[in-house]
């Protein structure tokens, strides 16, 4: 018998972050009770959100942070078996999780130190400082912060840089880079000072939202809200001797690119709608495909109406084979499942054919493969894939954990919503 067919299995199991610390609600379950109601037939503001997730390495462990200020470490297995049991047993799992610390600051992103799995490094975008934690000692404060230098001076007041994305390396875990509110990498040596030893300057004070580092660790992309895209090379010059001197060093990028101006020139885009610059919430390589760097913009590249929250970037994340590309929805409440294989035959193609008898390069025939939308009850501002499976973690806006949690297994040949069981 031939293989079953190509689905999407879902297991469905909300996480709420209804934790406690030393008996007390955290600041993220305060302000969740607090704004439960409406003011004026609209909803308030929402601070207490999933603002950014990510898995280690091995998959063992997924780490979140919210709007509020709430860094947790969950043991991945755990959460996954309590998935099967009964609401009122994923009420409060606390005693269950790694870490659950409550900063009173709003967190807006969360890594993984590649290089030492013991860490995570947490940034804000109102804040001037790299918070690291080392979750095998269980403390409230950071085991170290870096901070940025001091961007002006204004009627004798300092100004901070806010601190977005942030990326490092799996062969040093003293190399650390987080991108910032005024246009700016910064590249940390923590063996050398808390501050920069190395600024990519892009000669602009628009914010750069996301940073990417290649496979080979010697390039590092950026994107900014201007819907433009950077890349500096890391080799030789000016930022290799930077990490072997004291003194500050700036280095200027080695290409910049427009995406709306190179986006009008592929014409079956162009012949689709009017494009127009957006900002890029967000850039991603293709784990499977490390040619291939995936920009997500504010509410794509068509001219429609923006109903993202402009104060969430939303992050997406690649399965780790097929060239799947899992995006939170920026007007509906849900995931897009989009499949970016670098074939005609996929999907997203931009000389996609959707006739049954084209074969891909690999000799398969096409099988309408088509891209898939799975609703969920909230909106999702955060999307995390775990490194061995492909299991999805979605987190939202109501401070869900994986607002539902969810299984999905998919195939290369093509992307079929199948069953859901609860």
């Amino acid at each position: 018998m031939g293989p079953e067919p190509n689905r999407i299995e879902r297991k469905v199991g909300a996480f709420h972050h209804l934790y406690d610390i030393d008996g007390v609600p955290c600041q993220t379950h305060i302000n969740r009770i607090t704004n439960g109601g409406y003011i004026h037939g609209q909803p308030p503001f929402r601070k207490e959100g999933i603002s950014a997730l990510d898995f280690d390495s091995k998959g063992i462990y997924l780490v979140s942070a919210t709007k509020s200020g709430c860094l947790t470490v969950h043991d991945f297995e755990t959460l996954y078996c309590e998935s099967s049991k009964s609401s009122t047993c994923l009420e409060n799992t606390a005693t269950k999780l790694v870490l659950h610390l409550s900063k009173h600051q709003q967190l807006d992103f969360v890594r993984w130190n590649l290089a030492n799995q013991e860490e995570v490094v947490c940034s804000s975008m109102k804040s001037n400082e790299l918070l690291i934690f080392d979750v095998g000692y269980i403390s409230s404060e950071p085991s170290q912060v870096l901070r940025t230098r001091l961007s002006a001076s204004l009627h004798g007041s300092n100004i901070h840089k806010g601190l977005s994305d942030i990326a490092s390396t799996p062969i040093d875990d003293s190399r650390l880079f987080a991108s910032d509110t005024h246009g700016v990498v910064n590249v940390w040596d923590r063996r050398m000072s808390s501050l920069p030893c190395l600024e990519l300057t892009t000669n602009s004070r628009i914010a750069l939202n996301s940073i990417q580092l290649n496979v080979e660790n010697q390039i590092i992309f950026g994107a900014n809200k201007d819907g433009v895209l950077y890349m500096w090379d890391l080799r030789g010059g000016k930022a290799s001797a930077a990490f072997h001197s004291h003194k500050e060093i700036s280095h200027s990028t080695l290409m910049s690119l427009k995406l709306a101006s190179a986006i009008e020139k592929i014409e079956p885009l162009k012949a689709q709608s009017d494009i127009i610059a957006k900002e890029i919430h967000s850039i991603d390589l293709d784990p499977s495909c490390p040619y291939q760097l995936a920009f997500h913009l504010n509410d794509g590249y068509r001219n429609e109406p923006n109903y993202a929250d402009p104060l969430c970037l939303r992050k997406p994340s690649w399965l780790p084979t097929n060239s799947i590309y899992v995006v939170g929805s920026a007007s509906d409440k849900g995931v897009h499942l989009l499949d970016f294989y670098p074939d005609p035959s996929s999907p997203s193609h931009v000389d996609f054919n959707c006739r049954d008898d084209v074969e891909t390069s690999s000799g398969v025939k096409n099988q309408n493969k088509e891209n898939c939308f799975v609703p969920l009850s909230e909106a999702v501002t955060a999307c995390a894939v775990h490194p061995l499976y492909g299991t999805i973690i979605a987190g939202t806006k109501a401070v869900s954990i994986g607002d539902k949690f969810k299984l999905l297994q998919l195939s290369a040949e093509r992307c079929v919503e199948g069953d859901v069981t609860l």
